[in-house]
């Protein structure tokens, strides 16, 4: 099993829409650590470490987001992996 570590940043209507919930939910559920947070800019950035699998996973469903979100691109690079323990919301 290979880990992984993703920096990532979503797109469109992103914010107010349970973006980030739904991402950590993703996360959660995929066994996949990391954080999620809102830029000023309107966009969110998450960073998603865990087997490559999940994370790819994860990453995929950021295409889709929650029901209310509209999402116009989802930009993301391989990072060094950190040692992280679940996932959090800022």
């Amino acid at each position: 099993m290979t880990t992984i570590c993703r920096h990532i940043y979503v797109s469109g209507r992103v914010q107010g829409v349970w973006f980030r919930a739904f991402v950590r939910e993703q996360a959660e559920k995929a066994q996949v650590q990391g954080w999620a947070k809102n830029l000023p800019d309107g966009r969110v950035e998450t960073l998603l470490y865990g087997d490559e699998k999940s994370v790819t996973q994860v990453e995929a469903a950021l295409h889709q987001g929650p029901r209310l979100a509209k999402v116009d691109s989802v930009i993301g690079e391989n990072c060094k992996p950190l040692e992280i323990q679940g996932f959090s919301i800022s």
